[in-house]
């Protein structure tokens, strides 16, 4: 074990600086030459790069700590992780565009009718089961603006299912390893095939899904927020929002052919990155061929025909759900109003903002995980390089024109997971490096004696609490697997109890009490805050605290259960 000493200390209290500042990022505003004023924010983007840099200049880690954080060690690649999850996320996301997702809800919501406590059980398995097949962010993306649209026009009010939604989509991404970028990590650490990894999860997923509907059917009981009968429905036409049924199609089976190769293949030991990025490719090329042949035979439009040069040249991605729901929904004057005004806030938030030249600048990346906690802003001073910035805007107009598809998913791919996941892999190896690592994991023996029960309930427990305060559930779970391999003397069955039990608890656990808990959390509060429905970080917690017991739980106790009968 190595000995602790000052360096040690000065790399653990920069590893907690860091996390506090992607719980709770703290803006300034500096003055740089030749830009003016511009906001910086010292938060998820920021922090772990800073705390690196300054660990650096100390002495505290080096380069091989930095190589080993990028290349990886104990099997756990972390360029495997990040290749893989952008490759799904594009396959995923540029499926979203066409607006499939939205018929889906819209289909469901007819289904439902105007009983609300059915439609609010139709609404939780539908989001589900697309959650278990293309992961929990293009939920994220959809399913929020559909929901904000969707109670407005119906009157309802909008926590109840807004916090479902979210935990729906998080706890379904703990089924397939692709899910979540933390199931990566436990498939990559202990060694874990991917088909097994589902066949071991499958059963604590059904508990834990269960358990927070029944959780979430009892604290949102009263009738304000799942009123047992819908005052303003209509029927909605599912075809309004399929923008290109071909790109459905083929997106469709593209990556369910992905997913089924991933897990066939993972038999024969092959690096998922080296299968999800052909298919990626795949789909790119066909977007662009694809959206080739439809500017050429006019099936888009050419920017300026129907609108003004000065407007977006792409239409925003919720005015087909937004028109299709205002002609459906019979509402109020009242009601109608607060609509608009929730699609005006969108607006508002996506409109080019007109250039000193006169031109337009491209809409802002809302849907970026790093849009979420590091935008930075010029609020004074001309701007560098105006004519080439003009330039650019313009170019960008055309080709966003031409290729929409690609380039509406390009602002929504989680660009910001790169630098993030690499600082914490990073920052992990550091605490390693100064001997952290073997200290946490002989406290992690002395407290389970090695034993199977204890580990489950000890790791999961561990892993919900972290996820709050280790940086994103992503950190803690880099953590907590480093800890375990490093636990002197765990027999394998431990070792495969803690690996399950810290699947559960990686998902669940953003379903937790700080936004930070997940990336998905801090996508979420930035689309509702542009929406126009912000959510307070005790209100978060308030609405969370049940169903996160519950399935903290119910899903740790299945583990133990799935565990006790294998060894």
């Amino acid at each position: 074990m190595s000995q602790i000493d000052r360096f040690s200390i000065v790399t653990l209290v920069f590893f907690f600086i860091s996390t506090i500042f992607v719980i709770h990022p703290f803006s300034f505003h500096v003055r740089l030459p030749w830009i003016g004023r511009t906001k910086f924010t010292l938060g998820l983007m920021t922090a772990p790069i800073i705390a690196i840099a300054i660990l650096w200049a100390a002495q505290c880690l080096g380069p091989t700590q930095i190589r080993d954080g990028i290349v990886g060690t104990d099997s756990i690649k972390p360029y495997n992780i990040l290749i893989l999850f952008i490759s799904l996320a594009y396959m995923a996301i540029t499926l979203d565009v066409t607006g499939i997702l939205q018929a889906a809800a819209f289909w469901v919501s007819n289904k439902g009718g105007d009983h609300g406590r059915r439609l609010y059980f139709y609404f939780y398995l539908l989001l589900t089961g697309i959650s278990m097949v293309v992961g929990n962010d293009p939920v994220i993306l959809s399913g929020t603006a559909f929901l904000v649209y969707y109670t407005a026009a119906t009157s309802l009010e909008p926590i109840a299912w807004l916090i479902s939604e979210f935990a729906a989509a998080n706890t379904a991404s703990m089924v397939l390893f692709v899910g979540n970028p933390t199931n990566v990590v436990i498939c990559e650490g202990f060694q874990v095939n991917n088909a097994a990894f589902t066949a071991y999860t499958i059963l604590p997923f059904l508990a834990c899904s269960i358990a927070c509907f029944a959780a979430l059917a009892l604290q949102f009981r009263d009738p304000k927020h799942v009123p047992p009968k819908l005052n303003h429905t209509g029927h909605l036409d599912v075809r309004a929002v399929l923008r290109d049924p071909v790109s459905a199609c083929f997106g469709s089976l593209l990556l369910g052919t992905c997913l089924v190769l991933v897990i066939v293949l993972s038999f024969l030991h092959v690096d998922v990155w080296k299968i999800t990025l052909p298919f990626a490719g795949a789909k790119f090329i066909f977007d662009l061929s694809w959206d080739h042949y439809r500017y050429k035979t006019g099936r888009i439009h050419h920017p300026g025909e129907e609108k003004h040069q000065d407007e977006d040249p792409a239409e925003d991605s919720d005015e087909p759900m937004v028109s299709a729901l205002k002609r459906a929904m019979t509402m109020p004057q009242d009601m109608e109003q607060s609509a608009i005004s929730s699609a005006t806030a969108v607006s508002r938030t996506e409109q080019p903002v007109k250039s000193e030249k006169g031109g337009t600048q491209p809409p802002s990346p809302i849907a970026t995980t790093s849009s979420s906690s590091e935008s930075t802003s010029v609020s004074t001073g001309p701007g560098l390089f105006p004519k080439q910035r003009e330039r650019f805007h313009l170019i960008h107009r055309s080709l966003s024109a031409h290729f929409p598809t690609f380039f509406t998913a390009l602002p929504r791919l989680p660009f910001g997971l790169i630098p993030f996941a690499f600082s914490q892999f990073i920052l992990i190896e550091a605490l390693s490096h100064q001997g952290w690592i073997d200290v946490f994991a002989s406290w992690l023996v002395k407290a389970t004696n090695r034993q199977l029960v204890p580990t489950v309930w000890v790791i999961g427990v561990l892993g919900v609490i972290l996820c709050n305060v280790a940086g994103t559930n992503i950190g803690a779970t880099i953590l907590l697997t480093k800890v375990v391999r490093a636990a002197p003397g765990f027999p394998a069955s431990s070792t495969r109890a803690a690996a399950i039990a810290l699947a559960v608890a990686s998902n669940v656990g953003a379903v937790s009490f700080t936004f930070s808990a997940s990336l998905a959390g801090l996508l979420w509060k930035t689309i509702l805050g542009q929406k126009g429905i912000p959510i307070k970080q005790t209100t978060f917690a308030f609405w969370n605290l049940l169903p996160i017991l519950a399935m903290t739980g119910v899903g740790l106790a299945i583990v133990t259960a799935e565990m006790k009968v294998l060894y």
